[in-house]
């Protein structure tokens, strides 16, 4: 199956936009994929604001997008745009990073007044770095994801079921990419 990196860009150490992405997480790795969680809010500040790719966490941060075959990117809206963090990293990343991959872009917010900021102001910018296939975006309001006393993820059953399509199809688009040709 397929290897997918799941890249929250909020810098939040209680993130929903994080709990979304692992929720998703599980969904995908129960359907076989190999799912690599990856935070942006963990690379060096310093390393990702100068752009320095010489920086250890940042060349693996390329390789991992390198390695991955598709890719979710989750974002809170602020300012009716992705996060400054998660522009901070696209920005960093070589042009093409997303080439040939399958794209799951998804959003959180506190209004419903963000719900097109996945279309025009995320959408745009993965085109633009290569994506082979970007899948229908999902936007969720942030109290429509809770923590239950246990520390686990609850999303509202509304949310959860318009949800499932979208993951359901991110995970069929992984599973239709033609397999690479054996060396020989």
């Amino acid at each position: 199956m397929a290897t997918v990196l799941s890249v929250s860009g909020s810098p939040s150490a209680t993130s929903r936009t994080t709990r979304l992405l692992r929720h998703v997480d599980a969904r995908l790795t129960a359907r076989g994929h190999r799912v690599v969680p990856f935070e942006v809010r963990a690379l060096p500040a310093e390393a990702l604001l100068a752009g320095d790719l010489s920086h250890p966490e940042l060349a693996r941060a390329v390789e991992l997008f390198a390695e991955a075959d598709g890719v979710v990117i989750g974002t809170p809206v602020y300012k009716a745009a992705y996060s400054g963090l998660l522009k901070a990293l696209l920005d960093v990343l070589p042009q093409y990073a997303l080439r040939g991959r399958t794209v799951l872009p998804l959003a959180t917010g506190g209004s419903t007044a963000h719900v097109l900021a996945v279309d025009y102001a995320l959408r745009p910018v993965l085109s633009a770095m290569g994506a082979g296939h970007i899948t229908q975006g999902w936007f969720v309001l942030d109290r429509h994801i809770t923590v239950r006393e246990d520390g686990s993820t609850e999303l509202e059953r509304e949310t959860d079921v318009l949800l499932t399509p979208v993951v359901e199809a991110f995970a069929a688009a992984l599973e239709r990419r033609p397999e690479p040709a054996l060396a020989g």
